[in-house]
């Protein structure tokens, strides 16, 4: 049962990143490149309908999490409280951003509302790479100081940095320049995937400029995972030891390589939603590869005195676990039928379903 709600567990965050990743993209793109009020009202229209309804992923994900392996969640929650508050703050103020803007015709009060949508954004797509790459780095489990364990050995909390910015310090900060460098490739990936899905939603004239973006930004997205992968080996001795005991695995990062290189074709591609494909597709691969290399891990531990949480030690007793599969049924269930509903009506250009106007 603890893999099947591992699975369940991977499965809706994999989501989250897909469909919440494009409204992160949307708000940076928002920030950065939509001047005209014409653009932004593209931008905004484009996410609309769904951005609501994709952060409910999130919620969902903390609910299973809670459920499934609550060890984790006491764990990941108490450690990362700091990050997690900021985040928060964050998730409030793009979706005020949102809200708020178009209740008063006033250039200043747009001005405000359109920075704290784009900012938000930027800052969310960089702490949630920040997060992925604290997963794969580890954590100080029960706070080991001169090799004698303070606290329970689930236990841990991070400050948001450490005065040597190294991930191989004794006592670790949330932010290093390895998961700084996971952050920065959270925010060009999101900002690909913001772009491609504008593309695929509206007819915009800022379209031909964000074909320009992707592909550009493709070349620093490239550059930036293969420089990942070779710092990989600083973090972890043997990055790859899950993939040579199973083969099948390799499929992670192939998908992972055929979204990139497939996003070099955007300025070719007939059919709009092609790139919001191929992006889709480099997340879906770059989260799954991540999340096979430490399996069955979910927080390694640094030291050599607390063992790594795994899905097998963090988990809710069996019987919990089986019972919670009925209501799980129910409730997948339920959301699919939501969301074929919420894109058969919102399907096609979203040009003249206008977001936000009061």
């Amino acid at each position: 049962m603890e893999l099947f709600w591992y699975l369940v567990l991977m499965t809706m965050l994999t989501i989250y990143v897909i469909l919440d990743g494009y409204d992160f993209g949307a708000g940076i793109i928002h920030l950065f490149f939509a001047k005209t009020e014409k653009d932004k009202k593209a931008v905004t229209n484009a996410i609309g309908p769904f951005w609501d309804a994709n952060e409910v992923w999130l919620i969902a994900v903390g609910g299973v999490l809670f459920f499934a392996f609550p060890t984790l969640y006491a764990s990941s929650f108490s450690g990362f409280y700091l990050p997690l508050i900021m985040i928060l703050w964050l998730l409030i103020f793009r979706a005020i951003g949102l809200e708020l803007r178009g209740q008063i015709k006033n250039r200043m009060w747009e001005a405000i509302w359109d920075k704290a949508f784009g900012i938000s954004s930027l800052l969310l797509a960089l702490f949630f790479g920040v997060a992925l790459g604290n997963v794969v780095r580890g954590v100080n489990l029960g706070n080991v100081v001169n090799g004698v364990s303070t606290h329970e050995a689930h236990y841990f909390f991070l400050p948001l940095w450490n005065p040597t910015f190294s991930p191989q310090a004794e006592l670790l900060g949330v932010i290093d320049w390895f998961t700084l460098l996971l952050g920065i490739i959270g925010v060009v990936a999101l900002t690909i995937h913001g772009a491609n899905w504008i593309i695929f939603k509206t007819n915009s004239d800022l379209n031909p400029k964000l074909k320009r973006v992707v592909f550009n930004l493709n070349f620093v997205l490239l550059a930036l995972v293969i420089i990942s992968l070779l710092v990989w080996h600083v973090i972890e001795p043997k990055p790859f030891h899950n993939f040579m005991k199973n083969p099948w695995m390799w499929i992670f990062p192939l998908i992972t390589f055929i979204g990139l290189f497939g996003l070099f074709k955007v300025k070719t591609f007939v059919k709009h939603g092609l790139g919001f494909l191929f992006s889709s597709l480099f997340l879906f691969g770059g989260l799954t590869s991540t999340v096979a290399s430490i399996f069955p891990k979910v927080l390694p531990s640094t030291n050599a005195i607390n063992p790594d949480l795994t899905i097998y030690n963090v988990a809710a007793d069996a019987y919990g676990l089986s019972v919670g599969v009925y209501w799980f049924v129910i409730a997948i269930v339920l959301v699919a039928v939501y969301m074929v509903i919420q894109y058969k009506v919102f399907k096609g250009k979203m040009d003249h379903v206008g977001y936000g106007d009061h």
